[in-house]
């Protein structure tokens, strides 16, 4: 059985994680300081030496936290994705959570960050890539391969149906946030992730059901 951590460096470590997060995300690994952290937390450097052995170490911490927010939000997703019965009623849902989960939070920062140092920490990226983007593609691949069995779809092959849609959704935006801080507004989002969907299922719905599938720009 293993003890309970002391409330109090729960508290710490919170502490911590969240203003590392902060600084890591603002400075990048390289110009980024303990010092800075210590200072954002409001908590002396020696605290977060005793939690963390050095700056490398509460790196890991912090994007694996961030990690895990990321695979708490995959999971939900697919489990949404399981349940899609009716592609043109439900698809749009779908992927506007898509959407606003990786344009608006922090997602984009996150990829930033671990792209730029993926040199140093291969592993981490590699973790992030396979428990949330790579998962998501993942049950998108599964849920077009029984919407393409059941008639709903027409689908050639469901691992470039899953790119599509996920692209048409959020390819655009995310690759301009991968080279800046572009960040749209939440209309923007949401316009351009209905007009995705609109384009995916007029290519992949039956010619009957494709016809009545459209999308007015606003």
């Amino acid at each position: 059985m293993v003890d309970a951590e002391d409330p109090r460096v729960t508290r710490s470590r919170a502490l911590i994680l969240d203003a590392a997060t902060v600084v890591f995300l603002a400075e990048g690994y390289t110009a980024a300081t303990v010092d800075q952290v210590a200072h954002s937390a409001g908590v002396a450097k020696r605290t977060i030496y005793n939690l963390y052995v050095d700056k490398a170490a509460l790196f890991r911490a912090t994007i694996l936290r961030s990690i895990d927010i990321a695979d708490a939000f995959t999971s939900t997703l697919v489990n949404d994705v399981r349940t899609v019965v009716d592609p043109v009623a439900e698809l749009p849902r779908i992927g506007a959570r898509l959407a606003d989960a990786v344009l608006r939070q922090s997602v984009l920062p996150l990829r930033r960050l671990l792209v730029m140092e993926s040199r140093g920490f291969p592993d981490l990226a590699a973790e992030y890539r396979e428990r949330a983007p790579d998962a998501v593609l993942r049950a998108l691949t599964e849920l077009f391969a029984d919407l393409g069995r059941a008639g709903h779809l027409v689908v050639g092959d469901p691992v470039v149906a899953a790119e599509h849609f996920a692209f048409l959704v959020i390819g655009a935006d995310l690759d301009r946030g991968m080279f800046g801080r572009h960040e749209p507004d939440a209309d923007a989002i949401r316009a351009r992730s209905a007009a995705g969907v609109a384009a995916f299922l007029r290519a992949y719905a039956p010619d009957d059901r494709a016809r009545r599938i459209g999308w007015v720009a606003r």
